[in-house]
């Protein structure tokens, strides 16, 4: 049988753990076996992988069974292919929050044709510890979590200056909300903490324009955040998922609400950034995902995107300094 690692080239990238790496090998070249599909997701398909060296007792296994022992992935849109970029962002920063990912094509007889027609999609891994709430009509949070509140916790720093689960806080340190304001600015990620556009001018194709969305900006009371995900086993971190955000956004037009109210920032991520070195870490981490640096052009493809991030970067930068913000080193 082939092996798997002709997908992956991961000897040059220390930031990628073990764990990444056993993860993208599976998502990269492990054996499909079953499909199911998602309520409310009518794009996205949750597959079963089988490993290539896989121990057991022999008898076979349910899908759900395989997806709690860790072995299922989402297969999302084509156009999603950013999602795989903001994975290697997330490692290269030192942020570590979010699932692994590669681009692959599959060929798999089990699934749709229309996932099997030669063009590549993202193959996130599923991660079956990520807390769901029990609603239907909120089972993308891990806490239900409004504008308004989302704010008071900010300025009360959980964990800090006041107790992870007193009120206003939901048990999420303080310090991930830094985290997660500077990845989703450097990707244009507006889903989580401002899906109803607020914070800048989107194109009349946005589900929050094609969903009047946007008439609900001038009450704050009425704004839900959405995908605030923590796992069963650590409920103080997050866990950033759906992060395909948005490559092509121009630089006068960021949401800047997305770092509103938002006092301090790693200081790891924000080194990188100051470093000038992002462009050469990324490109070093994204080739270990073959798939993808041929689909996008290798390094020469790679760079206008990189760059349109590092400029994200100083404008972020150029924010921290001119309200004399901090940057927090990791506990």
């Amino acid at each position: 049988r082939p092996s798997n690692r002709r997908h992956l080239r991961v000897s040059a990238a220390p930031w990628l753990s073990e764990d990444d790496v056993r993860k993208m090998l599976l998502l990269a070249g492990a054996q499909v076996v079953s499909k199911a599909k998602l309520p409310a997701h009518g794009q996205v398909l949750q597959v079963a992988l089988a490993p290539l060296q896989q121990g057991g007792d022999g008898r076979a296994e349910s899908h759900g069974e395989r997806c709690q022992r860790g072995f299922c992935s989402l297969v999302k849109r084509t156009d999603d292919w950013f999602e795989v970029f903001a994975f290697h962002l997330d490692r290269v920063l030192g942020l570590n929050r979010s699932l692994p990912a590669v681009l692959r094509t599959f060929r798999s007889q089990v699934l749709p044709y229309r996932y099997i027609s030669g063009v590549p999609r993202p193959a996130v891994w599923w991660d079956p510890d990520i807390q769901h709430l029990a609603s239907r009509d909120n089972d993308q949070n891990s806490v239900p979590l409004s504008w308004v509140r989302y704010q008071k916790l900010l300025r009360s720093r959980c964990g800090i200056d006041t107790g992870l689960w007193a009120e206003p806080c939901v048990g999420i340190h303080h310090s991930e909300w830094g985290r997660l304001a500077l990845f989703d600015f450097l990707l244009q990620v507006n889903d989580r903490l401002d899906r109803y556009c607020c914070g800048f001018s989107p194109d009349p194709t946005e589900p929050c324009v094609e969903n009047m969305l946007q008439a609900k900006c001038g009450s704050s009371q009425d704004l839900q955040l959405v995908h605030i995900l923590v796992r069963k086993a650590d409920p103080s971190r997050l866990v950033f998922i759906d992060n395909s955000g948005r490559p092509h956004q121009s630089i006068d037009n960021l949401d800047f609400r997305l770092v509103e109210g938002v006092s301090e920032f790693p200081e790891r991520a924000a080194s990188v950034l100051q470093s000038g070195c992002l462009e050469s870490l990324l490109l070093r981490s994204l080739y270990t995902d073959r798939e993808f640096w041929e689909s996008r052009g290798g390094a020469d493809g790679l760079r206008p995107l990189i760059r349109s991030v590092e400029r994200r970067g100083k404008v972020l930068l150029q924010h921290i300094r001119d309200k004399n913000l901090q940057l927090r080193r990791d506990q």
